[in-house]
């Protein structure tokens, strides 16, 4: 028998964990085992061309790949109608029943996958006993074999899923790692809450696998919900990656802050240089009635006094949510502001998701939800926030993500979130860019000229903004771009400047801009100088230092 694990991953460098677990668990026994992955952006009809000979395949199915997922379904059970299709994984977990019922699904594993797949590559084409198996019988009706499983993870001991990977292609890609599975936390909007119990793998495979990454990969994300759960565990595994860090990995961690023990922040200042780890932080919402609806514990003071202590360390990605219960425009105006004072590598601002299996999908009427019933069931209006309200926010969002999270105006924003309110600003930037032009087709010529006349017409007294404006524009390119906005330095005070700090004009270029009072407080290494110089090389993006 012929059985492929397959899945539709997000991007070309991703790697999915599941199905290299599956395959590792079962190749011995299966000669006829294979793995495969693709991606959403090919086509169905390629896809199936290739899985179309096989006798049964499987898919890992996920938010952004079920729509896609199915689509080819349908195309294989064409092709060949013979064949078995299979599906696992969180977004057939729960709910499936429209899933299960269309005509070219046969299989689906809800649940942990280990022991079902196990028992199905065994006995199949017997699915008498499968535990915790969805299918249809002769009649056509729904046919569930629930049981209540756990897969002991020691049985992972010895096993590393990349060792049937290229591993010269694996510094490409982004590798995954478990730990633990389980969340300590019970949040309404996330999976993760319906698995209280917290398990981890052999320490001795953990950091078997992590040095193959390690030695093999370059960016590696931790997948446990909450890595500092064990204070002594999470300083062994942060001692052992610096032990044998290879210089350009990057290893991002899902850290809750508020908890993060005294020890843990004391051994990262001590001991891991900056630029090495990542932090993703969920704060979600700073409004406490909110975070309490969705049964949710989080205090904010402490979260962000561990986010001040190691931000020249920790790269930090924090996370908000718009539309949880309770959160009203102002209240997310709050949350926003408070979180933008942290000045965090990256600002994401989601939109609540309604996931099949959540407790807050489950009772979503109780707040006047409305959400799109296709994936990713993104909230489109509730009691607390208008549909209108979502749009705007979304154009926010959009801003966000052009001149924050780009880096594209740091500076700006920065004094902006000094002397205005932030939220107002970039709901107000995202309206003027949507009308003038496309978020999703525009030029870095148009990011700039868009911030430049808002800035014109909205804050027309205020010459820092300016100012700081021309400074992000000239870091944002390799090459030395044209003169906008405002000007250099005259001609023959460059020269002078040029000459008397020798500066190698042979080898690069520079733009000169004057440092007066109020840019110097917002560059403050430099408020000693009078002068800023930008250099270019072509290759790189610019340095900049001051001179007086």
């Amino acid at each position: 028998m012929k059985v492929l694990l397959t899945t539709l991953n997000a991007k070309y460098i991703h790697l999915n964990l599941a199905i290299r677990l599956l395959y590792s668990l079962n190749k011995d026994r299966h000669a006829g085992l294979s793995f495969k992955e693709f991606t959403i952006k090919e086509s169905s009809e390629s896809i199936a061309q290739f899985c179309k000979d096989f006798d049964v395949v499987t898919f890992s199915c996920y938010i952004w790949n079920i729509t896609p997922t199915l689509a080819v379904a349908k195309l294989l059970k064409e092709i060949n109608p013979e064949i078995k299709i299979l599906l696992g994984g969180p977004e057939v977990s729960y709910e499936y029943d429209d899933i299960i019922n269309k005509p070219y699904i046969d299989y689906i594993i809800v649940g942990e996958g280990e022991i079902p797949m196990e028992n199905f590559l065994n006995n199949f084409p017997d699915i008498t006993n499968v535990p915790n198996l969805v299918h249809k019988n002769e009649n056509g009706e729904v046919v569930v074999h629930p049981q209540s499983l756990t897969f002991e993870l020691k049985n992972y001991a010895g096993i590393n899923p990349y060792q049937f990977d290229d591993p010269s292609e694996l510094k490409n890609k982004v590798g995954y790692i478990e730990t633990s599975r389980g969340c300590p936390y019970k949040c309404e909007f996330c999976l993760a809450s319906l698995d209280n119990k917290v398990r981890y793998l052999p320490i001795e495979t953990i950091k078997s696998n992590l040095l193959y990454l390690i030695q093999h990969g370059r960016v590696i994300k931790f997948l446990d919900r909450t890595f500092n759960v064990k204070r002594d565990f999470t300083i062994d595994m942060f001692d052992f990656i610096l032990k044998h860090n290879k210089p350009g990995n990057i290893y991002q961690f899902e850290i809750t802050a508020d908890i993060v023990h005294p020890d843990i922040v004391k051994y990262i200042r001590e001991n891991v240089p900056p630029g090495v780890f990542r932090f993703e932080i969920g704060i979600q919402t700073v409004n406490q009635k909110a975070n309490l609806e969705v049964s949710r514990k989080q205090n904010f003071d402490k979260t962000a006094a561990v986010i001040k202590q190691l931000d020249d360390i920790i790269e930090m990605h924090l996370d908000l949510i718009v539309g949880l219960p309770l959160d009203e425009w102002n209240d997310i105006k709050f949350s926003f502001e408070s979180v933008f004072a942290l000045h965090p590598s990256e600002l994401q601002l989601g939109f609540l998701k309604f996931l099949r299996g959540t407790p807050v999908r489950d009772k979503h009427e109780k707040y006047g939800y409305e959400f799109d019933p296709n994936p990713p069931y993104q909230i489109i209006k509730s009691d607390f926030l208008s549909e209108e309200e979502l749009n705007q926010i979304l154009l926010l969002e959009e801003a966000l993500e052009v001149y924050w999270n780009k880096k594209r105006a740091i500076h700006t924003l920065k004094y902006v979130a000094a002397k205005y309110s932030i939220f107002d600003f970039m709901h107000q930037l995202g309206i003027y860019f949507d009308k003038q032009y496309d978020f999703h087709n525009h030029t870095l010529f148009n990011v700039y000229d868009a911030l430049n006349n808002f800035i014109l017409d909205t804050y027309p007294n205020d010459y820092t903004l300016l100012k700081l404006l021309t400074f992000d524009y000239h870091l944002n390119y390799k090459v030395k771009p044209q003169q906008r906005f405002l000007p250099e330095v005259d001609k023959s005070l460059k020269q002078e400047l040029v000459l008397k700090y020798k500066l190698d004009h042979h080898r690069y270029r520079f733009v000169i801009l004057a440092l007066d009072e109020p840019l110097k407080e917002c560059v403050p290494h430099l408020n000693t100088n009078d002068y800023l110089v930008i250099q270019y090389n072509g290759l790189d993006k610019p340095i900049y230092f001051g001179i007086n």
